[in-house]
């Protein structure tokens, strides 16, 4: 499906609603950004990487405060209903997500600034790191565009790719704890990849719950706390 507007009367009605999306779009493009900056700091130690990840936050703040003064003005003005209500809903629950996701970033830069600026053991595990990463790297992808294109054909695949962050954080924590154990002079190092890994952790959280949302937008359906079996049911369903 590529849309679920249709043409309103006013053309500014229609315009606005555009904008709003837009908005948000961008504001996706900007936290992506952040994400990669952010894991590219710390397999490289950059400082500058993370002061651009700081700069970004700020950028992605403005944008959901934009986006939520646009749709307050759209609510108030035009009172929509129905299809065009679900989508302004949706539109501001991923604007907080993303800032979310955004926050999430800044964690990892400014973990990883604190591991290249420190003299010390290092550091095993960047293998699996680098496999969560880039698993919620193409959830949040995956999400973005569902809502860019009212598309859900891979809803679903999403959720199952949240289960496998899940699994990835918890073979990471195994593994880091025993290599604390074998050498106790990497727990401080080792706890700071625990904070990274649980950052990706939540990043696929709030890239699952986007997704979610771009189901209700189209269907009306909060597929929230349901299974994935429920949520392919609802995808496939007739609109």
């Amino acid at each position: 499906m590529s849309s679920v507007q249709t043409p309103h009367t006013s053309r500014e009605f229609d315009q606005q609603l555009d904008q709003a999306r837009d908005l948000v779009l961008e504001m996706g493009a900007r936290v992506d950004r952040q994400v990669v900056d952010a894991l590219q700091c710390l397999m490289s130690g950059s400082g500058a990487l993370a002061d651009q990840v700081m700069r970004h936050e700020a950028m992605v703040n403005a944008l959901e405060r934009s986006v939520d003064e646009l749709v307050g003005q759209i609510i108030a003005r035009r009172q929509p209903a129905a299809v065009d209500l679900r989508l302004l809903t949706a539109l501001i629950k991923t604007t907080t997500d993303l800032e979310r996701i955004g926050d999430e970033a800044k964690k990892i830069a400014l973990f990883s600034r604190k591991i290249g600026t420190e003299s010390r053991p290092l550091l095993p595990r960047y293998v699996e790191i680098r496999h969560m990463a880039g698993v919620a790297l193409e959830m949040l992808r995956a999400a973005m565009a569902s809502l860019e294109k009212f598309d859900l054909e891979h809803t679903a695949e999403i959720v199952r790719m949240d289960d496998e962050v899940d699994d990835a954080f918890r073979a990471v924590l195994r593994q880091l704890i025993t290599f604390m154990i074998e050498d106790p002079r990497t727990i401080s190092s080792c706890l700071d990849v625990v904070f990274v890994a649980k950052a990706l952790e939540r990043v696929g959280d709030h890239a699952k719950n986007i997704s979610e949302y771009a189901v209700y937008a189209v269907k009306g359906k909060d597929v929230r706390h349901t299974s994935v079996e429920e949520i392919e049911r609802e995808v496939g369903s007739a609109q």
